[in-house]
């Protein structure tokens, strides 16, 4: 879609913004809300509710870059908007567990849900910055791991009271906060890389422009000053 001198819009051919995949991303983001007023309704079944769209919204992060390739209807909007509904689903999840009473068995099971807070941030700031100068950071088959065993925890943990496996989901979230922190450590550690080479690259750089310089600039001679010779005057004969 273009916006014309006109004040008219133009819907290009190929314009893929609300194709099926896009619209599977958007529905993570919509779901969010419903999800978190899980705080505020204290009842069972809007729970389970929450719970089961919590699923439903994890499955579809499958689903959308699936379908975006198989029809063919990959898109800039769906390449950004796709990460931000992830960290934007995780992190309400999250937040829930954190702030809602009796959502965790062990208050010691806060700590890899904050690892995982931390490392969305982190990440998100290192794709912001490498983004700014044309490097990409590609998902490893680690962070996919870590990916799967996050989802699953939490929609264990969000399923608490019906069935037993509560206390699985937090034995998974431990193990999802472990591969958070490699994979977020990872992720720091290219960037540095990256960082330490630009630099130095730069120096290098900056002494091969210092060298030309130098070498372009006149050489110039250097006389050494003329020693004062003292001339005698010849002695005068006296005439006879």
């Amino acid at each position: 879609m273009l916006y014309t001198s006109s004040n008219k819009f133009l819907f290009l051919k190929g314009d893929h913004m609300y194709n099926l995949p896009n619209l599977l991303t958007i529905s993570r983001i919509v779901v969010i809300p419903v999800i978190f007023l899980t705080l505020y309704i204290n009842s069972f079944a809007w729970q389970m509710f929450a719970a089961a769209l919590f699923v439903v919204a994890s499955v579809t992060d499958y689903f959308d870059g699936y379908l975006a390739r198989m029809r063919n209807e990959t898109s800039a909007f769906g390449r950004l908007l796709d990460p931000i509904a992830d960290k934007l689903l995780v992190s309400s999840a999250l937040v829930l567990i954190l702030a809602k009473p009796d959502m965790v068995s062990l208050k010691i099971s806060y700590i890899p849900a904050f690892v995982i807070l931390c490392r969305e941030i982190l990440v998100s700031g290192l794709r912001e910055f490498l983004r700014e100068v044309n490097v990409g950071l590609p998902v490893t088959r680690l962070a996919k791991w870590k990916t799967g065993f996050q989802m699953t925890a939490l929609a264990m943990m969000l399923f608490k009271g019906f069935g037993y496996w509560n206390n699985l989901g937090e034995v998974l979230l431990w193990v999802a906060g472990i591969l958070t922190f490699i994979t977020g450590y990872q992720y720091f550690q290219k960037s540095l890389d990256y960082i330490r080479a630009s630099e130095k690259v730069k120096t290098v750089e900056a002494k091969v422009v210092a060298q030309k310089e130098t070498a372009a600039k006149p050489a110039h001679k250097t006389t050494s000053p003329k020693k004062k010779t003292n001339k005698k005057a010849p002695a005068k004969t006296k005439k006879k």
